[in-house]
């Protein structure tokens, strides 16, 4: 099985060319961070390239800039070619099958920084105004009682 799930950060703004067949295809490098830190303490980070083909090559191109903070599915791939002098050279690179944006235009131009999981500054304004809320006022459950009674034949475990 070769999948691979990565969420990190582009390190420059994505390029898109066409091959000749028209095809799109943009590429990036993702900055993942490590999960510990080196012996002065410091986090380090490994820089990934991704390849990214078709439809959501262009709208990587179109919404994504330097920063912009994303998860990427897909799979590894090397191949190699020769360089102008002729040495042969190897490129490992993600496939990408499926990126998912996961910060919004507002957060990458400056509005709040929500990266490295620190949320003890998020407000309830950081997030978009067309959110679903439900009040407490409105429990659509509110019909059914106090509490539920369940029977173990029920259960589907």
């Amino acid at each position: 099985m070769n999948r691979v799930f990565l969420i990190g950060r582009l390190t420059r703004d994505p390029e898109l060319r066409y091959t000749g067949n028209n095809l799109p295809v943009a590429t990036f490098t993702l900055a993942v961070n490590r999960n510990f830190t080196n012996q002065t303490g410091e986090r380090e980070a490994d820089f990934i390239n991704i390849v990214v083909w078709r439809k959501q090559a262009e709208n990587i191109k179109n919404y994504l800039t330097q920063g912009s903070q994303v998860a990427v599915e897909g799979r590894i791939q090397t191949r190699s070619y020769d360089d102008q002098e002729g040495k042969k050279r190897y490129v490992t690179e993600i496939i990408a099958d499926n990126v998912q944006f996961l910060d919004s235009k507002s957060n990458r131009d400056g509005a709040t920084n929500i990266s490295n999981n620190n949320f003890n500054d998020v407000t309830p304004s950081d997030f978009p105004a067309e959110a679903p809320t439900t009040s407490v006022k409105n429990d659509p459950f509110s019909d059914f009682g106090s509490s539920i009674e369940i029977s173990d034949d029920e259960l589907p475990f």
